[in-house]
């Protein structure tokens, strides 16, 4: 399958210490592709995980929806043992690992991720969408439901409108009501695709609640 074979052709040695974690964002970051750079999208992956046995074990879970109709077509899950520590701007290491093994259970590959945490919007522009999408050459997305770093206005509280969220000038995400009068989530591109088509996709991902189908449906699974 072709996930598999580009996990495997690009992964790095997985750090146990910050110092060594953060070396490897700041190596694979000049490897975010920040345009759109994916083919037609059929089906959409929603990534989330959680942890079993007092946080010893992380819990990884896939769900595979078709695009743009998000009904389920697969589904996959994986159980490892925790790696990393629970360190905030350092979350991917902890959780990629058991994500990796539950992707490479899907029968089909997806032709976006829409991960639950940040992508480029992150202290480093390293965040676990840009860290999934580089580790499998899959375009990818980060949908947050809190903001990790920048500063923003307050978006209006209608489905659809959003507001830059900025840090040191750059703009590295998009602060985007999902819903009309709830609050927004985060979106930022995690990797070969521009803020502006993350945005389009996350709003195409979203029905009747606060947070897209693909993390819905993932949660779920992770979480049950």
């Amino acid at each position: 399958m072709s996930i598999i074979v580009k996990t495997r052709r690009t992964v790095h040695s997985w750090p146990s210490d910050v110092a060594s974690a953060r070396a490897v964002q700041e190596t694979l970051r000049g490897q975010v592709i920040r345009e759109d750079a994916l083919g037609p999208v059929h089906c959409v992956a929603g990534v989330d995980v959680g942890f079993e046995d007092n946080g010893r074990i992380t819990r990884a879970a896939v769900a595979l929806l078709e695009y743009p109709a998000l009904t389920l077509r697969d589904q996959a899950i994986s159980r490892s043992p925790t790696r990393f520590p629970y360190i905030p701007g350092y979350l991917s290491f902890r959780e990629l690992p058991a994500v990796l093994l539950a992707l490479e259970q899907l029968k089909v590959t997806p032709d976006l991720l829409l991960c639950d945490g940040q992508g480029l919007a992150h202290p480093r522009r390293f965040g676990l969408a840009c860290h999934l999408g580089v580790l499998t050459e899959l375009p990818s997305i980060g949908v947050a439901k809190s903001r990790l770093t920048g500063v923003h206005d307050d978006p209006p509280r209608e489905k659809g409108q959003w507001v830059p969220l900025m840090d040191k000038g750059e703009t590295i995400g998009a602060v985007v009501c999902t819903r009309n009068n709830v609050s927004p989530v985060y979106v930022s591109l995690g990797h070969r695709i521009s803020l502006l088509t993350a945005i389009d996709y996350v709003l195409g991902c979203t029905t009747r609640f606060r947070l897209p189908e693909t993390t819905r449906w993932a949660h779920r699974l992770a979480s049950s």
